[in-house]
């Protein structure tokens, strides 16, 4: 299989993480006869750096036709004086709107080797955990109206949360669809006891909840949700929810696995089309200091082969890779106690791809 990949690198820690992730493609490709054809493009602030925009024309062009997307992280200090509409991360809701990317997979899991990580009880994950969460990534407060007006009370500003049907049974049918190849169980979470869009939201996903009698629909506050999570994350298995919601709970069931580093994530468009990152910031502090973990991002690429290419079985070889090496006890500095073996972020890139 030949396949166009678009690269994007980004700021802090991204080039330093991306490398390991493409070495560890390079042996896909060895191992399993593909050819992957990577094109780097810039976002973020390398962007406004060099061109004076976070998101090129350039990069949105080479992205539309590509394949998939590969992307490091973008952000960092050195750019946190610029105005909120032309900060770094703005190049972020950019590539959602213009590569239609509605659909946000953040899994959640609990590595055997790393299950000690999690400030959780032992006994609370007794079994393992593996959830995940889907969220609407193009839709809500984050892309609705906003603007400022005088008030009474002073100068005041406004974000517009806003729904449409079609943006909530299209994300629904995303999570129904996922859950189908999961346990067959879907948790909607929303503020219906408030929020007019959420009483929509609820709405449309019990309709869409009629097409699939296989799978159990749940319903939760966003609040008790958030709460659920660290009382008992192991009775759920696909979320699925709003874009700022998401944004939160997503972080939140990250932490608990006590692996931020670990986790990767995939945005979707209808189709095969979608963007893969790992979940973490740029984490300027570290950049370029071997010090980073870069399994996030190489976990993104088992996910890009799996859901855009329909390659399970490169995937697999990824994560049974990722498993060994956490086995054998290498850690990277964010993973490590005491025990086991400290490496950085090369010698792990180079590990994984040599357990494949």
């Amino acid at each position: 299989m030949e396949a166009k990949l678009a690269v994007i690198r980004g700021d802090g820690i991204g080039p330093d993480i991306v490398e390991q992730a493409l070495l560890v493609l390079k042996k896909i490709e060895e191992k399993f006869g593909h050819t992957f054809h990577c094109q780097d493009v810039l976002a973020g602030g390398c962007a406004i750096d060099a061109v004076g925009h976070c998101l090129p024309q350039e990069t949105i062009d080479v992205c539309k036709a590509a394949d998939a997307v590969l992307l490091g992280a973008v952000g960092g200090w050195k750019w946190d004086t610029l105005p909120g509409d032309q900060r770094p991360e703005r190049a972020l809701l950019g590539l959602r709107k213009e590569l239609g990317l509605f659909a946000n997979l953040r899994p959640a899991m609990i590595f055997e080797a790393l299950a000690d990580a999690s400030p959780l009880k032992a006994e609370i994950l007794a079994g393992g955990l593996d959830l995940l969460v889907v969220r609407e990534l193009t839709g809500g407060i984050y892309f609705g109206e906003r603007g400022t007006r005088d008030t009474p009370m002073g100068p005041a500003a406004y974000d517009v949360e806003q729904y449409a049907e079609g943006e909530v049974r299209r994300i629904a049918k995303v999570a129904f669809d996922m859950a189908m190849k999961r346990n067959k169980h879907v948790t909607s979470v929303d503020k219906a006891n408030v929020l007019d869009s959420s009483r929509l939201w609820r709405r449309v996903v019990s309709e869409v909840a009629k097409d699939y009698p296989d799978v159990t629909l749940d319903h939760l506050y966003v609040d008790n949700a958030a709460m659920q999570l660290v009382r008992n994350p192991r009775q759920f298995d696909v979320l699925v929810t709003s874009n700022i919601f998401g944004d939160i709970l997503s972080d939140e069931a990250s932490q608990i696995t006590g692996s931020i580093g670990m986790l990767p994530s995939a945005s979707l468009a209808q189709g095969n089309f979608g963007m893969y990152e790992p979940i973490h910031g740029s984490a300027p502090d570290i950049a370029g200091q071997d010090k980073a973990n870069p399994t996030a991002t190489i976990l993104s690429v088992a996910m890009m082969l799996r859901y855009t290419f329909g390659l399970g079985a490169e995937a697999d070889a990824i994560e049974d890779a990722v498993k060994k090496v956490l086995a054998k006890g290498l850690r990277t500095p964010d993973l490590f106690t005491g025990e086991g073996t400290l490496v950085g972020t090369a010698e792990m890139g180079r590990q994984i791809a040599a357990a494949i």
